[in-house]
């Protein structure tokens, strides 16, 4: 099969017109973060915020305009929006028609002050974006580094293995992993042309950037274009009728969580972090965050809390230990439960077979699990009448 070029996407989108500003959507440079990777072209395209949903027509169009070049596999165009100064006809020439997205422009985006992270529409609007899903819980921490992802993608396979039918989102875009943890390689298909099939393994549906572009491709996408990549994969992909979908948030606090936390129906979030202070204080400004979209926290989960040696068993607190418990009690937060730092949690997890389903006996395939019921317990309750669920023990 021959691969597709820049130059045949380009020429493709110079089809479709903007009717607001009489012009193709190539040469007013609203096109921005082109990746094509084994036929598979994925591509922002910047509108006003004022125009909105007005603006999907010619999303829709230029993902047809693509889809009908040969040997195309799959379209993937999202809109963002593109907050210029006072006179914002005048802004298009300092785009590089498109593909270039590392340039230097700035697009104003109020980081933190909810312009354009307000969600559109009511509480209505936004859950339309998931039919069909029951919960989406967030899985977030305020830094990186500290497990967040081990824990979502165990914390997904404990609710499955507790009975429930779970997805998992990785919503991390410039740093997905949840291809190699959850051990699955290839493209998702799509029936129709419109809606995406989830990927699946060990009984769980799974979407993640990481299935539509090279492991080493560096995203350069701003904090709008992340914002309408990860609504794009909770709406335009078939998640089917799911009890719970779990969302491997990006690590940190800025503007791309913020909108997320937003404009995601979430049920709840639980907080991920070592025990170590400055984990500590990123995590609580992960919390405070939640706490300043309503969302509720669901309690903290301490990650690496110890080191016990393979060979003598001798224990270590190499982060300290015990400072997400306390944290969670000053905040009045649930602690939800503590794991080791343990070689096989991590050789498990880069073997993309996680210990929750690789090693179910283990201690800490039983703490996941123990996590995993609690969470849906609190989640469950909190849906009221119509969402309740039995509550799940774990013998």
């Amino acid at each position: 099969m021959a691969q597709v070029s820049e130059a045949q996407v380009l020429d493709a989108l110079r089809s479709v017109m903007d009717p607001e500003r009489g012009k193709d959507i190539v040469s007013l440079g609203m096109l921005s973060g082109l990746t094509i990777r084994d036929n598979n072209v994925a591509f922002a395209i910047e509108v006003d915020p004022k125009r909105g949903a007005q603006a999907e027509p010619i999303r829709h169009a230029a993902e047809k305009a693509v889809d009908r070049i040969p040997g195309v596999l799959s379209v993937t165009a999202v809109l963002t929006a593109h907050r210029g100064g006072p006179q914002p006809a005048q802004q298009g020439h300092r785009h590089d028609h498109g593909h270039d997205h590392a340039h230097g422009h700035d697009h104003g985006h109020d980081h933190g002050h909810g312009q354009p992270a307000q969600p559109r529409g009511g509480q209505g609007d936004q859950k339309a974006l998931v039919p069909g899903v029951k919960a989406i819980v967030a899985v977030a921490s305020g830094k990186g580094g500290v497990g967040k992802s081990t824990t979502a993608s165990n914390l997904a396979l404990a609710m499955a293995a507790n009975g429930l039918s779970v997805g998992l989102l990785d919503a991390d875009i410039y740093g997905p992993s949840m291809p190699r943890m959850l051990g699955i390689s290839g493209r998702p298909n799509s029936s129709d042309g419109r809606r995406l099939e989830p990927m699946e393994n060990y009984g769980i549906k799974v979407m993640s950037m990481g299935f539509l572009v090279a492991e080493d491709t560096p995203m350069i996408w701003r904090g709008p274009m992340v914002m309408s990549a990860l609504q794009q994969m909770l709406r335009d992909v078939n998640w089917g009728e799911l009890d719970v979908l779990v969302v491997d948030m990006p690590p940190g606090t800025g503007d791309a969580q913020l909108t997320m936390a937003q404009q995601v129906p979430l049920a709840g979030a639980v907080i991920v972090s070592t025990p170590q202070d400055i984990a500590l204080l990123d995590a609580r400004k992960g919390l405070n965050m939640f706490r300043r979209v309503d969302v509720p926290v669901l309690g903290i989960i301490e990650n690496m809390s110890y080191f016990c040696c393979p060979n003598c068993n001798h224990r270590s607190d190499i982060f300290s230990h015990g400072g997400a418990r306390k944290e969670a009690e000053t905040l009045g937060m649930e602690f939800l439960g503590e794991l080791p730092l343990h070689i096989a949690i991590r050789e498990t997890s880069d073997q993309g077979q996680p210990i929750v389903v690789s090693q179910p006996e283990s201690e800490h395939a039983k703490v996941y699990r123990n996590i995993a019921t609690r969470v849906w317990e609190k989640v469950s309750g909190n849906q009221g009448p119509k969402r309740a669920a039995p509550r799940i023990v774990v013998e």
